[in-house]
């Protein structure tokens, strides 16, 4: 087994029965359950909507040669500059070079998924350059230097009390203090950031191909000013964002506030076209995308499961998974977690080492039916499953295991070779401790039913 799956185990097995955890975790997705179904009852139809989303997302997928160079060329010609990234070594690297030239020594950022995969905030730290996250949730587990815990809500794991105790740690705040007080302080503290800030760095929700634009959607008005005051703006983009036209935000901004907050619209919905131009008062003096593929088209390349990059990071899938809300975002180590994290994560990041995450699922297909772009999660699941014994990503022992297995239930003589009680002793010896260590083992009765039927029959019972 790989270090990795070990971790993810062991970390599971911990937070499953952390229940201080678990009651933070249920009561902050209690609300949002509450919020998304009167957000969703909002929707003439639904389904119709979600349709259609996949299907954009299918063109756009099918396309995607086509859509990025009609994306990159439009936003040139508004005086922005593109910048193809192959993997987070490069983009890190491009984005020190922009940096370097431009003398920058800080960076403020906006709530992005894209700087978190490519570990930028521990990149620039180790360049001498201060980043700091100006999202809310961003900022706190940021100052706990933790990784986000979750797709939307990076400070899910912490209730109010959690939060305080913080600010009383590090600002001297009140230990009492109300989240409106710690809001506060957190303005006064980023105010000057967004000023005097170098560079600005953000993510980017949509890229929009026939305009040339990014659209970032928010809550809190951080990505406005870390995009605005900066003169110099760098958005990290997967490839996968495209959509077509501006047009298809009439019907993805609603989607994605209805699935990730339970809002009709968010506060703050701002599409960006290049740097500032002669005729407009705000805005950087420079600006870059750097699209990022880190694995995406190795995704691509999968027909069967190429699905998972349809993904608009709602994070749905998530607060729906009964396994999420057992082990929580952190036990998976990952940027991306939960059923889309594991879907999408062995191919960006290697089958062999992240395979484990396409098991951490019960398959009850809630990830699939509260996705708004209609995403097979649960069967992507099962697909990339397939892919990691048929290219013999699993050890020897559970190949051999499940061949014994599969060979032993196509024939009813082989079934019933071996009698209940060395049956028995083999679920006591060798499931006892993995499979049974919360569970009662089952006991396998003396003689099978094709037996017990038999002798019956025999008996004339039947």
């Amino acid at each position: 087994m790989m270090k990795t799956a070990e971790e993810f185990l062991e970390k599971s097995d911990e937070k499953a029965f952390d229940l201080p955890h678990r009651k933070t975790i249920n009561y902050n997705i209690g609300k949002y359950n509450t919020a998304v179904e009167r957000g969703l009852s909002k929707f003439e139809n639904l389904e119709v909507s979600k349709k259609k989303a996949h299907v954009v997302k299918w063109r756009v997928m099918e396309n995607l040669d086509k859509f990025l160079p009609e994306f990159e060329s439009n936003f040139q010609r508004r005086g922005g500059n593109v910048i193809w990234a192959n993997d987070a070594e490069e983009a890190q690297q491009e984005i020190l070079k922009i940096i370097t030239r431009n003398n920058g020594k800080t960076v403020i950022k906006s709530k992005s998924m894209t700087t978190e995969e490519i570990h930028l905030n521990d990149f620039l730290e180790k360049n001498n350059i201060e980043s700091l996250e100006s999202d809310l949730g961003e900022y706190i587990v940021q100052l706990l230097g933790q990784a986000p815990y979750h797709i939307v809500t990076p400070a899910m794991h912490l209730s109010a009390a959690d939060i305080a105790k913080l600010f009383h740690d590090k600002f001297g705040t009140p230990i009492d203090a109300t989240p409106p007080q710690l809001v506060q302080k957190a303005r006064e503290l980023l105010r000057d950031k967004y000023l005097n800030a170098d560079i600005g760095i953000s993510g980017g929700n949509f890229l929009i191909a026939d305009t040339g634009s990014i659209a970032i959607t928010e809550n809190e008005g951080n990505a406005r000013l870390s995009t605005t005051f900066p003169k110099i703006h760098i958005a990290i983009v997967g490839i996968e964002k495209i959509i077509p036209s501006m047009a298809d935000l009439d019907l993805f901004w609603p989607l994605l506030a209805s699935h990730g907050t339970g809002q009709n619209l968010t506060v703050y919905n701002t599409i960006l076209s290049g740097p500032r131009q002669p005729n407009e008062t705000d805005g950087p003096e420079e600006m870059y995308v750097i699209l990022l593929d880190n694995g995406r088209t190795n995704l691509l390349a999968q027909k069967d499961q190429r699905q998972g990059l349809y993904c608009i990071r709602c994070g749905a899938c998530l607060n729906a998974c009964p396994v999420y809300k057992n082990i929580g975002g952190h036990t998976y180590n990952t940027t991306y977690s939960g059923p889309i994290g594991s879907v999408i994560t062995p191919h960006l990041k290697g089958m062999e080492e992240f395979k484990h995450l396409s098991y951490a699922s019960s398959l009850c297909g809630k990830c699939s039916e509260v996705c708004p772009v209609k995403i097979d999660i649960h069967k992507m699941l099962l697909l990339n499953r397939r892919d990691a014994a048929a290219t013999h990503e699993n050890s020897k022992v559970e190949e051999i295991g499940w061949g014994m297995f599969n060979r032993m239930m196509q024939k009813r003589k082989w079934m019933d070779f071996f009698g209940g009680k060395f049956k028995n002793f083999m679920l006591k010896t060798f499931f006892k401790k993995s499979w049974g260590k919360y569970r009662e083992m089952p006991k396998v009765a003396d003689k099978s039913f094709a037996k017990q039927f038999e002798e019956m029959k025999k008996n004339k019972e039947v």
